[in-house]
């Protein structure tokens, strides 16, 4: 069973920048599909972006132009890179196999607030 741990997440401002990671155990990271998911407070889970095992990448709309997904399957690691914050964005991140079948980390909380 593939493990999942997040980090990166915080408190930041409004039009601030933050980087998550995603560190998977395992072999199978670099044959997998992944996603970032999120879920605030009283919302269901979405997925909001994802990353092919070749590096294609896909957003919610949401998202679109304000993040960016990526991988090292060399480190068993994805990421995402959040710029131009907002309080909407305020959420506990999780990553997963894109669709989300493995079990599900800890995530980590991002707070986007003034």
């Amino acid at each position: 069973q593939v493990q999942l741990v997040e980090s990166g997440g915080g408190l930041v401002q409004p039009g601030g920048s933050l980087r998550l990671s995603c560190a998977a155990s395992g072999t199978i990271f670099s044959i997998s599909p992944m996603g970032w998911y999120r879920q605030a407070p009283g919302k269901q889970r979405e997925l909001v972006a994802a990353i092919s095992t070749r590096g294609s990448t896909t957003y919610s709309d949401s998202v679109k132009g304000r993040f960016t997904i990526s991988r090292d399957n060399a480190k068993n690691t994805a990421y995402l890179q959040m710029d131009s914050l907002k309080p909407e964005d305020t959420a506990v991140y999780y990553c997963n196999i894109q669709p989300p079948i493995w079990d599900w980390g800890q995530g980590t909380q991002v707070t986007v607030s003034s």
